[in-house]
């Protein structure tokens, strides 16, 4: 199950994401040779300063949202970094990356035994994983709002077969996921990092992109979720509140 999502429209949003994906970088300690695979690059902020920091190497960044990969081909137009639009599901590389990297992007993978499988062979010996992706508890605001619109009985026909698009398991169940691959070393953990947004402006912009995109076939569905988003979470100094708890991976090859 994938989606198509606005990348211009991603890169005004996404803001939190950077932040969070900044600091991962910035623990890979990379030493300018490195050949790097970004799963779920989106608008390619992130993949092209992986390949500011390999200089030497190169990065390759797949996403399966097309207006994500030509928006990302167009800001970031450099001969060691190449954007693929690809399915994360459907990766089949061998030995071939001493990093694999993602921010924000795998709580839309299903089956995350398939996932470690592929990441594993698609790493060289020693290479890296180095993940962040959100864990139970992560937006708790919206997910409220969000289940509470569905069951309205205007809206409830669109939603009979409708599948839940995110995987956002417990950090212990996680950790006995990721155990059952034979890394040499692995660490998962959680981390808090709860947000307020600066103004509903804000706020409304991550709904929209990508928080929205699933719903986004039910008319009408889009003003009463922002409605609700709005009395839910608004602080009396006119910031925005969301829950964002997140897991973090890192295990070696």
């Amino acid at each position: 199950m994938s989606f198509e999502f606005d990348g211009e429209k991603y890169k005004q949003a996404s803001s939190h994401q950077k932040e969070w994906g900044g600091k991962l970088i910035s623990e890979l300690s990379l030493k300018g040779g490195e050949k790097i695979l970004d799963l779920g690059c989106g608008d390619g902020t992130l993949t092209a300063e992986l390949a500011r920091l390999a200089p030497d190497g190169f990065v390759v960044g797949i996403d399966a949202s097309k207006n994500m990969i030509e928006t990302a081909r167009k800001a970031h137009d450099w001969d060691n970094v190449k954007f693929e639009l690809m399915d994360i599901n459907d990766i089949a590389f061998v030995d071939e990356f001493d990093v694999v990297f993602s921010n924000a992007t795998l709580h839309w993978i299903k089956n995350h035994n398939k996932l470690l499988k592929n990441v594993f062979n698609s790493l060289k010996d020693n290479g890296v994983v180095r993940f962040n992706f959100a864990a139970d508890g992560n937006c708790s605001c919206f997910f409220k709002v969000v289940k509470e619109v569905m069951a309205e009985s205007f809206y409830a026909g669109y939603f009979t077969d409708f599948e839940w698009p995110w995987y956002m398991p417990k950090i212990e169940e996680y950790r006995t996921i990721v155990e059952q691959f034979p890394f040499k070393e692995k660490r998962v953990w959680g981390e808090n990092a709860d947000k307020y947004f600066p103004n509903v402006e804000a706020m409304v912009k991550w709904i929209e992109q990508p928080s929205l995109v699933p719903f986004l076939a039910c008319v009408g569905f889009r003003d009463a979720v922002v409605e609700r988003m709005i009395d839910e979470t608004i602080q009396a100094d006119g910031t925005c509140f969301e829950t964002f708890r997140r897991i973090n991976v890192f295990a070696r090859k």
